[in-house]
């Protein structure tokens, strides 16, 4: 991962040099890595005295209540699953340099938090991740010209498979029940997300 973290802390320093704010959209399938590396990422730029927050796509997600509702909560992960056009918004305010609050997605008790991060309209660099930042659906594929630079972390299904139940084993289900969480809703999310994935300046 150093040596993936080191390339996009370089190109994020040149583009540095040329605008006042930078936003990163890191992309990828559940299971591919991008929170892990988003916070690296930050963690190396910070270090380097180029202020960097993470912001991730999760805080939109839908309550339960409302995927009840509409008959979505077995699907939940999946794009109709959150405010797209919620999360569009707070872009577009990222990239005109707005003061912004933003929720967050606390996984323990699976529900967003409003009002939860605070991003300062001087901080540098936006680091973006989650699923659907470059994906060719509406409302998401309306994203794409905001963003500064683009990734998307592709690991092949087989090792995405692997690590989505192990997702569910963390969370203290028995193997045959982390796997049909997985194969029911989460592999046919990570399936549809690489199907309709739109290009990435990096692919790591």
């Amino acid at each position: 991962m150093s040596q993936q973290v080191s390339i996009l802390a370089d190109k994020i320093h040149q583009l540095r040099a040329t605008r006042d704010r930078v936003l990163v959209a890191m992309a990828g399938a559940p299971g591919s890595g991008k929170s892990t590396l988003a916070e690296e990422v930050a963690r190396v730029l910070n270090a380097q005295k180029c202020r960097s927050l993470v912001v991730p796509m999760d805080g939109f997600h839908l309550d339960n209540a409302i995927l009840e509702d509409r008959g979505l909560l077995p699907k939940k992960g999946a794009p109709e699953t959150f405010d797209g056009e919620g999360f569009l918004i707070m872009i577009k305010r990222l990239h005109a340099k707005m003061d912004v609050i933003a929720p967050i997605f606390d996984r323990n008790r699976d529900l967003s938090i409003a009002g939860a991060v605070h991003i300062p309209s001087d901080v540098p660099v936006i680091i973006a991740e989650g699923n659907y930042l470059m994906f060719d659906e509406d409302p998401w594929n309306d994203i794409t010209s905001l963003w500064d630079l683009t990734v998307r972390l592709d690991v092949p299904m087989d090792e995405l498979r692997g690590r989505l139940i192990q997702r569910w084993l963390n969370q203290n289900l028995s193997r045959a029940a982390a796997t049909r969480r997985a194969e029911s809703n989460d592999i046919p999310n990570a399936k549809r997300i690489i199907e309709k994935a739109l290009t990435c300046e990096i692919t790591l």
